[in-house]
């Protein structure tokens, strides 16, 4: 059997959580304090960037640096579908990747991907990014070699049994939304959250997208697979990093639940024979790399594996209700049979496909074939903590 979180290590939360269907950010007046821009672009994240990038001709980092200035110059705007989807209204994200056997370029070499609603042939987004964005550094195939990748609009994922302890990888939700995934498990980094067991998963899972309150009532499993509050609480709100929707750039959506330590287990499940099997992932994270295989666990496509694609991903994510975030510096992954993610597999961890399984992303969005992560570099640093695995 699966080592149980010993309950008398960790605080417990200090009530069974809030259920008002009424209960919202701004009818409480309790707002939470984002990080500071030194936290979430901090030394050590853009050192990682800049490593990752290293190699790289310069002329693609040029036109991947212009793109995504034009990202964020429209960030927040609603994603439409225009007459002209080979203008730059069809390109919503921009990265670096490897060239591929069906895109032209040199094995192995560095691509620009750019992320497009509709299928456009290459030389009309190089055309759209040279003429109507400005990028004069894209105008040379050779210099710039660009990777059209489909993925629709792109959708934040916040869409199946009950089980007691809670492992990673199954249905979870803050009481209003429909459900999303237990990433893992995390501690935070100083007094009084160093002895507090939380859940990891993103904001739009466990914080409703902003519109929650410290102590808002967390199920498992959500919503969408008939999980109620309080019957079903395992966590409780207890911090999220903010989404800006207002046009500036996000590095991460994630959020922590204050658990119950016997509702809760360190492992991971996957189904075997068509009954929960468990194991467990490394609490030391690494940088992400191209062509690094990875795997998730998560509510709607279960155990999977991918390949990671880009590791400088600048792309715009639509959260519904005419809400779209821009998301910089993220992982792009692609199945290695099939999708890696679907709708509820939100707030999956990532990790490396080896013994170590050392984690590298928090799974938030995708369209298209195409996984987007944050960073779980980034993650940790934003929410302070730690993973406890």
């Amino acid at each position: 059997m699966p080592e149980k979180t010993p309950r008398g290590s960790f605080d417990e939360p200090p009530a069974k959580g809030r259920e008002d269907a009424n209960s919202s950010a701004e009818d409480a007046g309790v707002t939470f304090q984002a990080p500071p821009e030194t936290v979430l672009e901090d030394a050590a994240a853009a050192a990682e960037a800049a490593s990752a990038l290293a190699g790289v001709p310069a002329g693609i980092v040029e036109a991947k640096r212009a793109v995504e200035a034009q990202l964020l110059s429209s960030a927040g705007r609603l994603l439409v579908q225009s007459e002209d989807m080979a203008g730059p209204n069809n390109i919503v994200g921009v990265g670096i990747g490897f060239a591929e056997p069906d895109n032209g370029g040199e094995p192995g070499a560095p691509v620009l991907n750019v992320y497009v609603i509709e299928q456009t042939a290459a030389s009309e987004v190089r055309a759209a990014i040279v003429q109507s964005m400005g990028v004069s550094a894209a105008e040379s195939p050779a210099e710039v070699p660009i990777h059209v990748v489909r993925t629709g609009i792109i959708d934040a994922q916040p869409h199946r049994f009950r089980l007691r302890p809670a492992p990673g990888g199954v249905s979870v939700g803050h009481f209003k939304i429909t459900a999303g995934t237990i990433g893992c498990l995390s501690v935070g980094r100083t007094a009084p959250r160093n002895s507090r067991l939380m859940v990891l998963s993103n904001n739009h899972v466990l914080a409703n997208s902003n519109n929650a309150v410290f102590g808002d009532c967390i199920c498992q499993p959500g919503p969408a697979d008939g999980g109620k509050c309080p019957q079903d609480q395992i966590a409780i709100l207890e911090r999220f990093v903010p989404i800006n929707f207002a046009g500036g750039a996000n590095y991460v959506d994630c959020a922590t639940g204050w658990a119950w330590p016997d509702r809760v287990r360190r492992e991971l499940v996957y189904l075997s024979g068509g009954a929960p099997a468990f194991f467990r992932i490394s609490s030391a994270p690494v940088a992400p790399a191209l062509g690094m295989l990875v795997g998730k666990s998560g509510r709607t496509t279960q155990l999977t594996t991918g390949r990671i694609t880009g590791i400088s991903e600048t792309v715009r994510v639509n959260y519904g209700g005419g809400r779209v975030a821009l998301f910089v510096d993220q992982i792009s992954i692609r199945g290695l049979s099939g999708d890696f993610s679907a709708g509820g597999d939100s707030g999956s961890s990532i990790w490396t496909w080896n013994a170590a399984r050392n984690p590298v992303g928090l799974l938030f969005a995708g369209g298209g074939g195409v996984t987007f992560a944050n960073k779980m570099t980034r993650v940790l640093a934003a929410l302070d903590i730690n993973l406890y695995t």
